[in-house]
């Protein structure tokens, strides 16, 4: 006899996600498939944990989630999948509280969410996670709306064919794949259609969109074309780039359409060319200090992002201090610090790692650079005209995603600003309308 003929009343569908924005769209697609495959209908419903790989430490706040999650949902059902799933599916099949595991590919499809006894399956394996580098195709899974989220996420590109040392996700998402240029312009009109002002493009490894279609065409022509085909787009944002590889038709659309958004944000990852090297990054220190010049030029006023480890293997003092000074040569505003964290199976674990205490320490002090970065940033906007696009009541992100406190405006809807202050973490903005009053 199943719960739900016991009486149990059914809790629905909650999916918890980890990571990265792709990770957000997909976990609109999963959430759809599991409610087309009936875990809606489930004694206690369902808890869809899409995790990330990144760091062990994104690893282990999955665990500890799960931990939490069968504490107060006793009778749920709880699957694990995304990027940790699939490079440690025993170690999760392993967890008392787990009830299914599924790999990277096997999370948007439905029928692999009735592989439970609840569907009548009496097959005992609990995970189901099949090689990532047999995919050998990205398919559009269109989806309506991201649930809770003001800005729509668009998949453009999954996998990466690169290997840094460091990186595990390779082995969590399999080789690079894209999705069809028509695909995508398919999505966007969609959304764009119901309602949203901003359209985030993401990918695993976004600037390298298009090696693997016919004519191989790159990221700058998608993005040309979505702004040509899809006039109702008002925002399109590019989630994270690799500098190396930006071409020139993308660089001319930073140049000359306003509807791109002015912030990038960057795959830097260290500032010192010996590390970078260890890395096996394919850029040089000089040439991401003269790219953020060059673009600067391009679009003045354009903003920068960017991710970087601190204490990664055989980094020294004077290694270290290169990381620090690239964030004012490449006049970085939004700064992502990874403390390195060794992923079990990739080269990085095996070189000669930096104590723990002086990798948090360094980590401590990237940030606090980068902390200081942002206040400059934030000190320069007083005065200034943004157009605001509201995120949750009381918060929005300017163009150059820059987070803004203004008491006006709906979720998902753009506010034109003046910017009268800072609190030191966000801007202070006005709404135009209340300044003519």
């Amino acid at each position: 006899m199943s719960a739900v003929e016991k009486g149990a009343v059914p809790k629905g569908i909650d999916v918890i996600t980890f990571g990265c924005r792709l990770n957000t769209y997909e976990s609109e697609v999963m959430r759809r498939e599991a409610e087309s495959a009936g875990l809606g209908g489930l004694a206690g419903g369902a808890v869809i944990f899409n995790t990330c790989a990144v760091t062990a430490e994104a690893v282990r706040q999955a665990r500890q989630a799960i931990r939490k999650a069968r504490r107060e949902n006793p009778e749920a059902r709880i699957i694990v999948t995304g990027c940790a799933a699939q490079t440690e599916p025993r170690n999760f099949a392993a967890m008392d509280e787990v009830d299914l595991v599924l790999g990277n590919e096997e999370k948007l499809k439905a029928n692999s969410y009735r592989a439970l006894p609840d569907f009548g399956v009496n097959d005992t394996e609990k995970a189901r996670v099949n090689d990532i580098f047999s995919v050998r195709e990205t398919a559009s899974h269109m989806v309506d709306a991201i649930e809770g989220r003001a800005r729509a996420f668009v998949q453009v590109q999954n996998g990466c064919d690169h290997r840094c040392t460091f990186c595990i996700i390779p082995y969590g998402r399999g080789n690079s794949r894209s999705v069809p240029m028509g695909a995508v312009v398919e999505q966007v009109k969609r959304l764009a259609g119901n309602g949203y002002a901003e359209i985030v493009l993401t990918g695993v490894d976004m600037t390298s969109f298009g090696a693997d279609l016919p004519g191989a065409p790159k990221l700058g022509k998608l993005v040309k074309t979505i702004l040509r085909q899809v006039p109702d787009v008002k925002r399109l944002r590019l989630s994270s780039i690799d500098s190396i590889e930006a071409d020139d038709d993308l660089l001319d659309t930073i140049a000359t359409e306003p509807r791109l958004m002015p912030h990038l944000h960057l795959s830097l990852q260290s500032g010192d060319d010996m590390i970078l090297k260890r890395m096996k990054r394919r850029h040089s220190r000089d040439q991401s200090i003269r790219f953020c010049e060059d673009v600067r030029k391009l679009r003045p006023g354009i903003v920068f992002g960017a991710d970087i480890i601190a204490g990664f293997p055989t980094e020294t003092g004077a290694m270290f201090e290169n990381s620090q000074k690239i964030v004012a040569e490449c006049g970085l505003t939004h700064l992502h610090v990874f403390p390195f964290s060794p992923r079990e199976g990739t080269p990085a674990a095996r070189m000669p790692q930096v104590r723990r205490e002086v990798v948090k320490a360094r980590a401590a002090g990237l940030r606090a650079v980068g902390e200081a970065a942002y206040r400059r940033h934030l000190s320069s906007l007083p005065g200034t005209r943004q157009s605001i696009l509201i995120e949750r009541d009381g918060l929005g992100r300017t163009e150059g995603f820059t987070l803004a406190a203004i008491d006006t405006g709906a979720p998902g809807e753009i506010v034109d600003a003046i910017i009268t202050g800072h609190d030191g973490a966000r801007l202070i903005a006005a709404p135009l309308a209340a300044q003519a009053a």
